[in-house]
């Protein structure tokens, strides 16, 4: 444990002590000798000015009257949670294009000098946490960060969308609602005030957006989940039915362990095939998921998805009977 976590550590312990915590205790729980418990404390009184009281003796704890206010100054991190913070910067800064360089830029140059004020070194191996982006389309920076934040300071927006299945250009005036990464890729969920109904824009389509003065219009976090979360997909809306996929025993292993919904069910056969149903409701990204496995899944029901699948693998093989 470096002095950084110690500090800290020994702030939680001192804070949360109803009595005077003995220096035996305090050099078992902080892993330190009995001097460096000593040197430790006496930089918590004097230079970060916390009410520590007590003796060799009869112990250490905060005073009374001063404990509930006092907190460490500044950022106080441990190794452990420095890395989880360092981790997810790396994962935002390379999602959605490099869309939030620029913003989290300064952020990691701070945690990547802490880890190495606490590692003593002069520079932390930065190139060691690895995000590979898979598919991910291009953001305009510009209309990102506005969509972002009106999102967060709950305002409306305007801004023009080009569908990507009609290529068709339209103007929207919408109440945000989330903001949503799925799939390496950028959503905005949001009331539309023309059509008023709840919709999912890709917000790599969104162009030409502003925020507008008029407070955004919340809905209810049950009415969000019911709509947008209770089917499968991203573009889910009420569910119209329940698929039923049987996956070969070769891959059952892997889909027992895949999160495909919520409400997902699934069980092994006896033949060591694994059957999954899940509530769908566009069944066009269902359909992409499945047809991902090839051979190794089959669509029993319903009737009508099992057809699509049919038509869809027709398709495939006849661009390569020419």
């Amino acid at each position: 444990m470096d002095r950084y976590e110690r500090i800290n550590a020994l702030h939680r312990i001192l804070k949360a002590a109803r009595y005077p915590v003995t220096v035996p205790r305090l050099q078992e729980e902080l892993g330190c000798s009995r001097a460096t418990v000593y040197r430790d404390l006496a930089f918590l009184r004097d230079a970060l000015m916390a009410p520590v009281e007590g003796d060799g003796e009869a112990g250490f704890r905060y005073a009374a009257a001063e404990s509930d206010r006092f907190e460490l100054p500044g950022l106080w991190l441990s190794s452990e949670e420095l890395y989880a913070l360092l981790a997810s910067q790396q994962l935002l800064r390379r999602t959605g294009g490099g869309v939030l360089s620029t913003v989290l830029a300064p952020l990691q140059q701070r945690i990547e000098g802490l880890l190495a004020a606490q590692a003593g070194v002069s520079q932390w191996p930065v190139e060691r946490v690895r995000v590979i982006a898979h598919r991910g389309r291009r953001l305009d920076e510009a209309s990102f960060r506005t969509v972002a934040s009106a999102v967060l300071e709950r305002r409306r927006l305007a801004f023009e969308y080009r569908a990507r299945s009609t290529n068709e250009t339209t103007r929207r005036q919408v109440s945000p609602q989330r903001i949503t990464h799925y799939r390496d890729n950028w959503y905005l969920d949001a009331w539309d005030h023309e059509r008023e109904a709840l919709r999912s824009f890709a917000v790599d389509r969104i162009s030409q957006a502003r925020q507008l003065e008029e407070t955004a219009r919340d809905l209810e976090e049950e009415v969000l989940d019911q709509h947008l979360a209770s089917s499968y997909g991203i573009f889910s809306g009420e569910p119209k039915g329940w698929a039923t996929i049987v996956f070969s025993a070769k891959v059952a292993r892997w889909v027992a362990d895949e999160h495909w919904h919520s409400k997902q069910q699934g069980r092994f056969l006896a033949d060591g095939r694994y059957e999954l149903k899940l509530p769908y409701s566009v069944s066009r990204e269902l359909l992409m998921d499945v047809l991902h496995y090839g051979a190794d899944a089959e669509i029993l029901e319903p009737a009508m998805l099992r057809e699509q699948a049919k038509s869809l693998l027709s398709l495939a093989l006849s661009q390569y009977d020419r």
